[in-house]
């Protein structure tokens, strides 16, 4: 018996060596085998009530990988993506930390919403990892002094201050003079709604525009109703407002049942720019105007490449795109690639010095303006300063860019029709 268990031992320990040597040599090869790749964490909602918008950043973003896989990657190797999961900011600061503390993950692409941004971007900042956002545009997240975060989209002041210009200038298309035009901001009550709606108030100040009324909310509110009513009783002539799309839906369905009618409404982003308000408020969609990223049916030549993004979503998602969010996260992506190509390496230093180099000039990309980030030493570090909203205007169930002039597609329609 212990003969045999002297035979069974050295025959394991022989196996044992055998199997180690082959896998050392043969693991060698697998390795070498395997293509190597760049990961690149993706922090974005993609479930809860801002999955829709996030889900459509994350598809302009992935489009621009695809695209740059195809032309060879970068350097060499091919580029994938890590997801991460964010509905709420409690979920940011976790995945953040998952993506860069487990998962190794140098940069990070993000996230729309810009309480996620604000909060994910901070445990970046803290590790020393780039934190690339490419959707979300409220203020405060480039006025930190932040090293190692860039923005590449317009920020949520240059919203409210856009409404309240093209609320002036189209006050002879509603019949009435700038100085007597009635105005009314509503804005739901996060960091996105509020420093747009903020930034309106303040601008319309500025212009000597007369604001009669401005109210807040809270986005996953199921009754708008009462706030209908006040904005009713104040009757302005021209609305300016800021949601998310289920509050943007549930805005205008009680805005028909109340009777509330405006001659010019202007929606500033989010759920402004989905198709999925279209589809759920039908008709009455037509002639709302939405300032926000470049939308699909911009000027192809004021936005060069916006044709050739649009096939490339349907060839990829079978569909058409469902806002101009994917289109400013693919835009954006691609100048990130462009970055990191030049910075040479997964270091955040070197991309971060390859970033502050940049200077694309307008006109050079898919959504029309072009591209340099402030300095650290600016008030709004990282910030892309040449990136601004353009105004499209619903038209038969689709946005059409309709200013400024050398943007548009398409004329702008005047007053709003009332509810039949």
């Amino acid at each position: 018996m212990k003969k045999i268990l002297v035979y069974l031992v050295v025959f394991a320990l022989i196996s044992t060596f055998a199997v180690g040597c082959s896998s050392g040599g043969g693991g060698g090869a697998e390795k070498e085998s395997k293509p190597e790749v760049v990961k690149i964490g993706v922090l974005f909602p993609f479930s809860g009530s801002m999955a829709a918008l996030g889900e459509e950043n994350f598809r302009g973003a992935e489009i621009a990988r695809l695209v740059r896989n195809k032309q060879g990657g970068l350097w060499g190797k091919q580029i994938e993506f890590v997801k991460a999961d964010a509905p709420d900011a409690t979920a940011a600061v976790a995945e953040a930390d998952r993506l860069i503390n487990k998962e190794g993950m140098k940069v990070i692409i993000g996230s729309y919403s810009s309480s996620l941004s604000y909060a994910a971007s901070e445990v970046a900042e803290r590790n020393g990892v780039i934190y690339w956002e490419v959707g979300g545009i409220s203020d405060p997240i480039t006025s930190r002094g932040y090293k190692y975060l860039f923005r590449t989209v317009p920020t949520g002041s240059s919203f409210g201050i856009q409404a309240v210009k093209f609320a002036k200038a189209i006050a002879p298309d509603i019949g009435v003079k700038p100085e007597e035009m009635k105005i009314a901001i509503v804005h739901e009550d996060s960091m996105y709604g509020t420093t747009v709606g903020e930034n309106a108030k303040a601008e319309a100040e500025r212009q000597g525009l007369d604001l009669v009324e401005m109210v807040a909310y809270s986005a996953k509110t199921n009754d708008l109703s009462s706030v209908i009513l006040k904005l009713k009783a104040a009757n302005p002539d021209v609305l300016i407002a800021t949601s998310y799309i289920t509050d943007t839906i549930l805005f205008w369905r009680q805005a028909r049942e109340l009777n509330f009618y405006v001659k010019a409404a202007i929606g500033t982003g989010a759920g402004y720019a989905m198709r999925d308000f279209a589809e759920a408020v039908g008709d009455d969609v037509n002639r709302i105007f939405n300032v926000d990223f470049p939308q699909l049916d911009t000027n192809p030549e004021f936005a060069k490449g916006i044709d050739e993004f649009k096939k490339l979503y349907e060839e990829t998602f079978g569909e058409p795109p469902k806002s101009g969010h994917s289109l400013v996260a693919y835009a954006g992506a691609l100048i990130l690639w462009d970055v990191m190509e030049k910075a040479g390496s997964m270091d955040p230093e070197a991309i971060r010095k390859a970033a502050l180099e940049v200077d694309i000039p307008d006109g050079e990309t898919a959504v029309g303006f072009g591209c340099k980030f402030a300095g650290p030493d600016a008030e709004n570090a990282g910030q892309n300063i040449k990136a601004y909203p353009l105004v499209a205007q619903w038209k038969n169930q689709k946005l059409v860019t309709v200013w400024p002039e050398e943007a548009a597609a398409g004329e702008i329609e005047l007053p709003m029709k009332p509810w039949e």
